[in-house]
């Protein structure tokens, strides 16, 4: 895939990126987020370690929450049902939700693209029924995901340099992850892993990744490289997000370590191309929205993010 310097004015991004978030861009149609319009309950904060996304809630999610545990295999069943049916891709459910209007249900791909991401099913509260048969996916949330997969895929040297690198941070500095249990049960953001998530913008790759996953959704690293070689992608809309905490409780976000961490990005080769912006939070997150503290963090983001190609 050759990456191309596109001349076009950068849209905003804020959408994708915003702030300090695991799930600043997850379900936000499907119902109001606290955090997004009030301030944050310091009652619900909890260190980043010891979150693994129990807690977590949506608005006005309560009382649906109750009745799709009580259906919980049904659920199941039929999100797994209509990522097959729609997505030709075999997903494994993590966490159930309840929402205003019904259960948000987190999801993991099984094997590659992997990614992940998350499905709605209504409930109707009169009869107190879930609607199986109305399972939906918010506009473009699970195509945004897959293509950040089959990204992974093409760039698989890239993404194992990230990683590496990412690991040597964690183990040099007093900083940490989420934990990977968080990532999958409050997560949904594409490929991510516990240091980072991804998105990919409208129009960011020339060719549609999607129509041709849906005819070939079995084609592996090697098949993906050769259909999309002549392809060419602007790495200012593929978003990379690095949420990084500190290690220790009470503990605002190191300064030095944190300008460390950018003069690396930026100096750095044989990262995949993209923007990136850079979170460090202090330890603390909230369990209702798995957000980091807003308070206590310092980033390097939109319109300031790294762009590497």
């Amino acid at each position: 895939m050759k990456v191309k310097k596109l001349l076009i004015p950068i849209l905003s991004i804020s959408l994708f990126l915003g702030g300090c978030s695991l799930l600043d861009n997850v379900h936000q149609s499907n119902s109001s987020t606290k955090a997004g319009n009030s301030k944050q309950n310091n009652n619900a904060f909890m260190s980043v370690q010891k979150y693994t996304g129990q807690g977590y809630s949506l608005d006005g999610g309560a009382e649906n929450d109750k009745i799709a545990e009580a259906h919980r295999s049904e659920v199941i069943q039929a999100v797994q049902n209509f990522f097959l049916k729609k997505y030709k891709t075999q997903v494994k459910v993590h966490n159930l939700v309840g929402n205003r209007d019904g259960v948000t249900v987190f999801v993991e791909s099984i094997g590659e693209p992997h990614f992940y991401t998350y499905a709605v099913i209504p409930i109707d509260q009169a009869s107190k029924k879930v609607l199986t048969d109305g399972v939906f996916s918010e506009n473009g949330r699970v195509e945004d995901a897959i293509s950040t997969g089959i990204y992974a895929m093409i760039y698989d040297k890239e993404f194992r340099n990230l990683d590496n690198y990412l690991s040597k941070v964690v183990s040099k500095y007093p900083i940490t992850g989420i934990r990977q249990e968080a990532v999958e049960n409050v997560g949904g953001d594409g490929y991510s892993t516990p240091y980072y998530y991804t998105s990919i913008a409208n129009k960011a790759i020339s060719v549609n990744v999607i129509d041709l996953y849906l005819k070939h959704p079995d084609w592996n690293k090697d098949e993906w490289k050769k259909a999309l070689k002549d392809a060419t992608v602007d790495p200012k809309f593929i978003l990379i997000t690095l949420q990084l905490f500190m290690e220790s409780p009470n503990q605002k976000p190191s300064k030095a370590i944190f300008n460390s961490i950018i003069a690396d990005i930026e100096q750095m080769k044989g990262l995949p191309p993209g923007s990136y912006s850079i979170f460090l939070n202090d330890n603390r997150i909230d369990e209702q929205t798995a957000r980091g503290a807003t308070d206590h963090v310092l980033e390097r983001a939109d319109p300031y993010e790294i762009i590497k190609y």
